[in-house]
């Protein structure tokens, strides 16, 4: 199967290669999905069978005060994206997030319940979603949450949490990691084998895929040092605290209600795929 990744060299789209190797890779350098006459030429000239678009604007918080290029990657390029699918018959994947939910509903949120998000980068982001199941049937869009990889996360400098949490430990500070959000970490590495699963069955949906699970920020930084035997001292505190601009969903844990009628949700624990990252990082043996 020809298959294209727009965004191959940020933390899931690395995975993808990795696991893809024949995979036709295309950074920002290659294609720039805001560009809707230069990404017809570009995807029409490599013909693949399916596109997989890992490529966003995500950046929360700057989306609130910069909400144009938010809808200009996450809405409207994705819209573009369907477009040239659907001329050349090709599939395509898209990648969503937990953020698409307010938070509000305290229990897992499974594919069939109703979004409401509560920040610009949400709002961009279900708008994607939309134009894409407007535009194009043959379709996968994949909602996921908290994600790191081995790669970093590109438009975060190459870094990501588990990164950002082990350099500040290591200068001594001690840390506040908030306590009242709880999410579903994901291994980009499980993310991206879970993908290729659903591309190779074709069955068009909407999916949640994270690992199994649940933890609030603070709980996920304390087992990354608990795992890499470091004593830093960690204190809980509140998402208002930090008075970030964006607000964020307080419970935005994704059950794969999908993935089990399918018979495919075997994907591993948050603990599980966290020290799987940190033995293949050398942290730990």
């Amino acid at each position: 199967m020809k298959i294209a990744v727009i965004g191959a060299d940020g933390q899931l789209g690395f995975d993808l290669m990795k696991l893809e190797p024949k995979a036709i890779g295309l950074t920002i350098k290659e294609i720039d999905i805001t560009d809707l006459e230069k990404s017809q030429q570009v995807l029409t000239a490599i013909k693949p069978e399916v596109v997989i678009n890992t490529a966003a604007y995500h950046h929360v918080d700057d989306c609130e005060d910069h909400p144009g290029p938010a809808f200009q990657v996450n809405a409207i390029g994705a819209g573009h994206l369907a477009k040239i699918c659907n001329s050349i018959h090709s599939s395509l994947v898209h990648i969503s997030t937990d953020y698409v939910f307010s938070g509000d509903k305290g229990a897992p949120y499974s594919e069939e319940d109703i979004p409401n998000p509560q920040s610009t980068y949400g709002i961009s982001k279900l708008a994607g979603e939309q134009m894409i199941s407007y535009l194009l049937p043959q379709h996968f869009i994949v909602r996921t949450s908290g994600l790191y990889g081995t790669a970093g996360c590109l438009g975060k400098g190459g870094t990501n949490f588990i990164e950002g949490m082990v350099k500040r430990a290591k200068s001594g500070q001690p840390l506040k990691v908030v306590n009242d959000e709880i999410i579903g970490p994901t291994y980009t590495r499980d993310l991206a084998e879970k993908i290729l699963e659903i591309i190779d069955i074709k069955s068009y949906s909407l999916y949640h895929i994270t690992n199994r699970g649940q933890c609030s920020w603070y709980e996920f930084t304390l087992k990354i040092f608990e795992l890499m035997k470091l004593k830093v001292a960690v204190s809980p505190t509140t998402g208002a605290e930090f008075k970030a601009k964006a607000k964020r969903p307080i419970y935005s844990v994704l059950a794969h209600e999908h993935l089990q009628r399918l018979g495919l949700d075997n994907i591993r624990s948050w603990q599980e795929a966290l020290q799987a990252y940190l033995v293949e990082k050398g942290y730990i043996a």
